[in-house]
């Protein structure tokens, strides 16, 4: 079974970038469960998409729109949203803020082949 290290600092787990004003940081992860931070500046997409994972968020910072099938709604600090597998959904950041989204299975579309990056 491939996994991360048992702990992640986030001094040294590094950002990548995917998209304009989004970021992503991944911490830890086996292939049944993957924990992803995602920094939103003011006014940065999530662009819609779906995936074959659950996906179980918390808002850590920040105001977004978020989008999950028909709904929409504004969703702030302190509230968590669900997303069924194959299900189509985005947000848009209405105000500075993170996101911590889990995955289940593990988004290995999110994984590098660098393997020193993320300390396979």
């Amino acid at each position: 079974m491939i996994q991360s290290n048992l702990f992640q600092n986030q001094e040294n787990a590094g950002w990548e970038t995917t998209g304009p004003g989004v970021q992503r940081q991944i911490l830890g992860y086996d292939d049944k469960l993957m924990l992803v931070k995602v920094k939103f500046e003011k006014g940065g997409v999530g662009e819609l998409h779906s995936h074959p994972h659950a996906q179980a968020s918390y808002v850590e910072s920040g105001v977004f729109e978020m989008t999950i099938g028909d709904t929409k709604k504004t969703i702030k600090k302190g509230d968590g949203y669900y997303v069924p597998p194959y299900t189509v959904h985005g947000c848009v950041c209405v105000e500075e803020g993170m996101l911590i989204d889990s995955f289940s299975p593990s988004r290995w579309d999110f994984i590098q082949t660098d393997s020193e990056k993320y300390a396979l």
